[in-house]
C-alpha cells in the first residue's frame, strides 16, 4: 500500500482549522467539484457490516431551505449563508432487520456475494440483532443506523477541512416536526429514513471568536 502524501502535521492541523462554524461567507461557494469529494467521503465511509443505512439530501433549493427554518432552531443563520446543506437520513427497521429486502439488495447486487456467503452473513448479521446487541426494537434499530451516519458525518467534516472548507454539524431540530415536513415537501419517505443531524458547508464569515479547547490526552486516554 502507497503510503499517503499528507502528513500527520497536516492532518492535526485540519482538526485545529475545523470548527462548527456559525455563520459563513454567502459570497463565497463550493465548486460542484468541492461538494462532490465531500460527498463521495461520506460514499467511502465504513459502517458496520458494510450496509450503509444511510442517505444524504443536498438542500440548494432557498424555499425548502425556508420552510426548515421554523423547526430547526440551530439552523437558521445557516440555511441564509451556507454555500452547501445537507440533512443526514439514516434508515428505520423495515430497512435495517436482518431479513430486509434492502439487506439482501446490499448482499446481492451491491457486494455481490455468493449464495454460501449470503447465507453465513445472514446468519451473523440475524445474531447480532437479536443476541448481542439487542437490536429488538424500531427504535434501537433506528438509532444503531443513526451511529453509522454519524460516521459518514466526521469524515465529511474531516475530509472538507483537510481542503480548507468549514462545516457546522446541527442536531438543533425538532424531530417529529422535521420529519413530518421531510415526508410532506421533500419526498422522502419516512416509515424507511429518519432525520440524524443536518450539516452546513462553506467558508467563515469571520475567524472563531476564541481557540479550539479540548481536554489534555492523558484526560481521556487510560493504558492498560
Amino acid at each position: 500500500m502507497n503510503k499517503s502524501n499528507i502528513s500527520k502535521e497536516d492532518i492535526l492541523k485540519a482538526f485545529q482549522f475545523r470548527h462548527a462554524c456559525k455563520e459563513f461567507d454567502a459570497t463565497k461557494k463550493l465548486t460542484d467539484d468541492d461538494i462532490n469529494f465531500i460527498l463521495k467521503a461520506a460514499n467511502l465511509s465504513p459502517s458496520s457490516f458494510g450496509f450503509e443505512p444511510w442517505h444524504f439530501v443536498v438542500v440548494q433549493d432557498q424555499e425548502l431551505r425556508e420552510l426548515l427554518k421554523p423547526v430547526a432552531w440551530g439552523a437558521p443563520l445557516k440555511l441564509d449563508t451556507a454555500s452547501h446543506f445537507i440533512l443526514g437520513l439514516s434508515m428505520k427497521a423495515p430497512m435495517t432487520k436482518w431479513d430486509s429486502d434492502y439487506i439482501m439488495h446490499m448482499m446481492k447486487e451491491v457486494k455481490q456475494f455468493p449464495e454460501d456467503v449470503i447465507e453465513m452473513y445472514s446468519k451473523f448479521y440475524r445474531e447480532f440483532q437479536e443476541s448481542d446487541f439487542n437490536l429488538d426494537s424500531d427504535k434501537k434499530l433506528f438509532d444503531w443506523a443513526s451511529k453509522q451516519t454519524y460516521i459518514a458525518l466526521a469524515n465529511m467534516m474531516t475530509s472538507a477541512a483537510l481542503v480548507g472548507i468549514d462545516s457546522c454539524p446541527i442536531e438543533g431540530f425538532h424531530e417529529d416536526k422535521v420529519n413530518a415536513l421531510l415526508q410532506e415537501k421533500f419526498g422522502v419517505d419516512t416509515d424507511k429514513y429518519g432525520l440524524s443531524y443536518m450539516a452546513a458547508f462553506g467558508y467563515r464569515k469571520a475567524e472563531p471568536p476564541h481557540a479550539k479547547t479540548r481536554r489534555p490526552l492523558e484526560e481521556i486516554v487510560t493504558w492498560k
